[in-house]
C-alpha cells in the first residue's frame, strides 16, 4: 500500500500490506481495543507491517502517546481473527481495530502509562464520533474472541475512558459471598445468565449447563466488566453487574 492520508490528524501514517475490503460493503460500526503482546511497540509495529505476519490493525498507540496508522479506516484489516459478536463472526468487516502497545500477560503485564491512556481516549472519541460507534460497540479483543484472547487485559482502565466517552460501563457489583453458578451447575439459573451474556453480545450457547464454555465466556465479561477477579465463576457481582449493563442499555440498539 502506498501512503494514505490519516484519518485521525494526530497520526503518523506507516501503511501495512495486510487489508481487503470490507465484505458486503459492511461499514465499521465498532472498536476493538487489543493489547501487541509483544516485548517492544517497534517490533510489534513491524510485525503489523510485514507481509508474511498477515495480522494488521488500523492503529497502534505507543507507551508516550504516539500514534502509527497503517491501515485507512475505510479498509478491512487483518486484528481480530476468529471470534463473533452479536451472531456476526466476521469481525474485521465491522470493526476498526487499535492496537495499544503492552507486553501482555506474556510479558509482566505492566499497567498502561498515562500518555498512553489519553492518546487512546483522544483517537478513540474521534473515531467513534465519526463513524458513529455506539458505546455498547467499543469492545476488548477478548470479548469477540473468548478463550482464544484476553488483550487488552483486566489491567486495561475502561472505567476511565467511559469517563471521558468511550465505551459502555457500570460499576462492577461488590464481590461478596452467596449462591455462584460455576463449572457443572445445570438448570433455569443457568440458561438466564446465558440469555443474558448473548443478549449482551457474546457467543455461548443457552443450553441451561454451565460447560467450559460458558466458563470461558463469563471470565471474558469479568475481565472487561468486573476485572477485580477474573475467574469464570458467576457469582452475583458478575450476574448482578451483568444485568445493570444490559438495563442502561438504550432500548433501541444494534
Amino acid at each position: 500500500m502506498t501512503a494514505f492520508p490519516p484519518d485521525f490528524v494526530g497520526a503518523v501514517v506507516r501503511p501495512s500490506p495486510n487489508f481487503g475490503e470490507r465484505r458486503g460493503g459492511r461499514k465499521p460500526d465498532a472498536l476493538i481495543l487489543h493489547y501487541t503482546g509483544m516485548t517492544t511497540g517497534q517490533a510489534a509495529e513491524d510485525w503489523l507491517c510485514n507481509p508474511v505476519s498477515e495480522v494488521s490493525s488500523h492503529y497502534l498507540v505507543y507507551e508516550d502517546g504516539r500514534i502509527i496508522q497503517m491501515v485507512p479506516e475505510a479498509a478491512r484489516a487483518w486484528h481480530a481473527g476468529k471470534g463473533s459478536w452479536k451472531r456476526e463472526e466476521d469481525v474485521n468487516s465491522f470493526s476498526i481495530g487499535v492496537e495499544i502497545v503492552n507486553p501482555g500477560h506474556q510479558f509482566g503485564y505492566p499497567d498502561f502509562p498515562d500518555l498512553q491512556v489519553e492518546a487512546v481516549i483522544a483517537l478513540c472519541l474521534d473515531i467513534c464520533r465519526r463513524n458513529a460507534i455506539l458505546p455498547q460497540r467499543v469492545l476488548a479483543h477478548s470479548d469477540t474472541a473468548p478463550g482464544r484472547k484476553v488483550d487488552p487485559g483486566e489491567k486495561f482502565p475502561w472505567k476511565r475512558l467511559a469517563e471521558h466517552g468511550v465505551g459502555h460501563y457500570v460499576a462492577p457489583e461488590r464481590i461478596a459471598g452467596g449462591n455462584a453458578l460455576s463449572l457443572g451447575d445445570e438448570g433455569d439459573a443457568v440458561a438466564l445468565l446465558q440469555r443474558r451474556l448473548a443478549d449482551y453480545g457474546y457467543r455461548v450457547d443457552v443450553n441451561g449447563i454451565f460447560d467450559a464454555a460458558t466458563e470461558v465466556v463469563v471470565a471474558a465479561f469479568q475481565r472487561h466488566f468486573r476485572p477485580a477477579r477474573v475467574d469464570g465463576v458467576a457469582d452475583s457481582s458478575t450476574s448482578e453487574t451483568l444485568q445493570k449493563l444490559i438495563s442502561t442499555l438504550p432500548k433501541t440498539t444494534s
